[in-house]
């Protein structure tokens, strides 16, 4: 498991350590946040500490706080991880709600597929999405996630069934939007090299 920070544009992913658990228990109670998790339960810190024990002895799973100018405001993680097939599942969840829709969670979702895909040497990566999430949705389209299918009435939340997208991204199709990304004329600007005149 890595122990050293990954650094993004505009967010820090530092391995989740247990200081990070209260906050972690906060947003997961928060129901204007799991509106758009897979979880509806109320958690304890007991549960959490718990988890959190177990999460420590495994191999196939690596969780990271994102952190925005030292301060803790969302989770990112790789799930079952499959070296063999080079394959892993992606979640993400921004906790402080005054942080959605500032971009951070696609800074934090580009710098995990990097490290992903670069020093992890995956081909693959999976997530799924409640199909109301469109915020979601969007950042996933814009990191470059395609849509593979529909998992329908997959979960209940607040006593109606919903559906679940699948999406993922290959190895290729992130290096190609990458690329793209660096060369556009908001990145060069923001890289200090571009010659566009601010906005």
């Amino acid at each position: 498991m890595r122990r050293e920070p990954l650094r993004g544009d505009r967010v820090v992913l530092r391995p989740l350590e247990h200081e990070h658990l209260p906050r972690c228990v906060s947003w997961f109670n928060d129901p204007e946040v799991t509106r758009f998790l897979a979880r509806e339960t109320p958690l304890t810190m007991e549960q959490e500490e718990r988890w959190y024990k177990d999460y420590r002895a495994k191999v196939d799973e690596e969780i990271y706080a994102i952190e925005v100018e030292g301060r803790h405001i969302g989770n990112i993680g790789l799930h079952s991880i499959d070296r063999t097939n080079r394959k892993a599942n992606v979640g993400i969840v921004i906790g402080e709600k005054e942080c959605w829709s500032k971009g951070f969670g696609g800074d934090a979702m580009r710098t995990a597929l990097r490290y992903a895909f670069g020093t992890v040497g995956l081909h693959k990566v999976n997530l799924d999405v409640i199909e109301y999430n469109a915020r979601a949705l969007h950042m996933y389209e814009k990191c470059g996630f395609v849509r593979e299918g529909v998992r329908r009435d997959e979960l209940l939340k607040r006593e109606r069934y919903v559906n679940l997208i699948r999406m993922s991204i290959l190895e290729g199709e992130f290096a190609r939007v990458e690329r793209e990304r660096l060369v556009s004329p908001a990145a060069r600007r923001q890289a200090g090299t571009g010659t566009s005149r601010p906005r």
